[in-house]
């Protein structure tokens, strides 16, 4: 697999091709492999990422900058009260400067516009670290730990139970490029955003996949390779947490969702934080199916990969 990615963005993962989304599952795969047999790949030597955070994080911030360390760059870190932003200049003018200084920017906030136009902006490679509708590094990172774990992509039945958030988003437009069979299960009302489902769908047709939605959670996991589940309130929506928390309830993970699997052996994912005994039970997270930590971990393996990459 040779597909050149370098100066490409990732804002989202459905502007990857499917070679490119497979170049950067096998990179990981590669780098992580030979990290752990003691070898070093140090493909970032004398380059800098800024990393612009609107919204703390404790795996994306130790993650990326470990990530670049071992990748033998160096990682910047910048708040939002770092940056001329917050006092009023534009994101083109921000891009545009950083560019000047800089290899690539990993960003974090809330408004998924901004991450565009400052890729827009920015002559180097922008990734985006997170906004309120797409979550790519998290996206990527949980395919390849499905692949990790089974050994396959195309066919595997993947249902993820919650609020149709960023997480959902970005699951669907892995699963999409990479030939699974995608569930989301939601309340009414909290289904994800049907621009991004018809465009995941688009993408499935041209490898295979499947994405369905659906308001019955039991229903969704029978057969199901992969249960995942999400917080129920993301940052920002600590307003609406008393209602999320009704409507969601029934949506929770919990030992007896895992047996409508009918699979004895049905794993159960989480991007983390989580909120044990809403989203899902400790009997459950804590569980022998659990690889929540691994899929943690794989965080700083895909990132570097996507690094690596496109730096």
């Amino acid at each position: 697999m040779a597909v050149s990615m370098k100066g490409k963005d990732l804002v989202s993962i459905h502007d990857l091709s499917v070679e490119e989304t497979w170049q950067i599952l096998k990179t990981t795969e590669q780098m992580k492999l030979r990290w752990k047999s003691g070898e070093r790949d140090r493909p970032l030597v004398g380059k800098t990422l800024g990393m612009i955070f609107a919204k703390p994080s404790t795996r994306t911030r130790v993650s990326f900058e470990v990530g670049v360390w071992q990748l033998g760059g160096y990682a910047l870190y910048m708040g939002t009260g770092d940056l001329q932003l917050g006092r009023g200049e534009t994101i083109y003018d921000t891009g545009s400067v950083l560019s000047r200084y800089l290899d690539g920017i990993m960003i974090r906030t809330f408004r998924h516009q901004d991450v565009v136009d400052l890729a827009a902006a920015a002559s180097v490679p922008v990734i985006n670290g997170l906004t309120d509708l797409l979550h790519p590094c998290q996206g990527l990172t949980d395919v390849y730990t499905v692949y990790e774990k089974l050994g396959r992509l195309a066919g595997v039945k993947l249902v993820y139970v919650g609020d149709g958030n960023n997480v959902a988003h970005s699951l669907m437009f892995a699963g999409a490029k990479t030939g699974m069979h995608v569930v989301v299960a939601t309340p009414p009302g909290r289904e994800p955003d049907p621009g991004i489902v018809q465009t995941a769908r688009a993408d499935a047709a041209l490898t295979g996949a499947r994405i369905d939605l659906t308001h019955n959670p039991l229903e969704a996991v029978e057969g199901a390779d992969v249960i995942y589940t999400d917080t129920w309130t993301s940052m920002g929506q600590e307003a609406e947490r008393e209602q999320r928390v009704r409507d969601l309830a029934p949506y929770q993970v919990n030992q007896a969702l895992m047996r409508a699997t009918g699979r004895p052996g049905t794993l159960f994912m989480h991007c983390l934080p989580a909120h044990r005994g809403e989203e899902v039970t400790d009997e459950v997270i804590d569980g022998p199916n659990s690889v929540v930590f691994d899929q943690a971990e794989n965080r700083l393996h895909t990132q570097k990969a996507i690094m690596a990459l496109v730096m």
